[in-house]
């Protein structure tokens, strides 16, 4: 089993680099855990809803729980390669290679071109301005994303177009594949 991780900011285009990349193995996205977690209690899915949950969840039961969880999905899938979407900490880097040994591809974007790409996607969980893009990259530097995308193995830059992107990454990510 090969794994590849791959992290950003929100609106970095890792959701974007993901789909053009989906047909080589399958996707682990650890923020589907978060969206599972307030359906079930029947929440709505809101990025300030979603917070909370993840930091609840962290809080109570460790900063690993969510890869933990994700660990548990992935063994049971059984793939051949398979793509981790959403690691936010060094503690979730540190679960997944007790596990396996894995690079981490980190997405980098500038602020302004983030906002633009947030407005236009609308999710229900994506900021509505700069002040809840602010609060929300705050938030998932506190978790520690920071750290994992300066300690990343590769970084592609996407300040340019979403054929560039799709281009960088998948010839990217078939080079890491081939030489894994």
């Amino acid at each position: 089993m090969k794994i590849l991780a791959i992290v950003g900011l929100p609106g970095s285009g890792k959701t974007t680099a993901i789909e053009n990349i989906k047909d080589l193995g399958i996707v682990v996205t650890m923020g589907d855990i978060i969206r599972d977690e307030a359906k079930r209690r029947n929440i709505e899915p809101s990025g300030v809803n979603l917070g909370k949950i993840a930091l609840e969840l962290r809080k109570s039961e460790g900063m690993g729980i969510i890869a933990k969880k994700c660990v548990d999905l992935i063994i049971k899938l059984k793939g051949e390669i398979i793509f981790i979407d959403g690691i936010r900490s060094l503690a979730e880097v540190n679960i997944f290679r007790k596990f396996w040994k894995f690079p981490i591809i980190a997405i980098i974007v500038d602020e302004k071109k983030r906002l633009e790409r947030l407005f236009k996607r609308s999710r229900s969980d994506d900021p509505k301005n700069l002040e809840e893009l602010k609060e929300r990259d705050t938030r998932e530097l506190k978790f520690g994303l920071d750290k994992v995308l300066k300690e990343a193995d590769y970084k592609i830059k996407n300040n340019s177009t979403v054929d560039d992107l799709k281009k960088k990454t998948r010839d990217l990510v078939l080079k890491v594949i081939q030489n894994y």
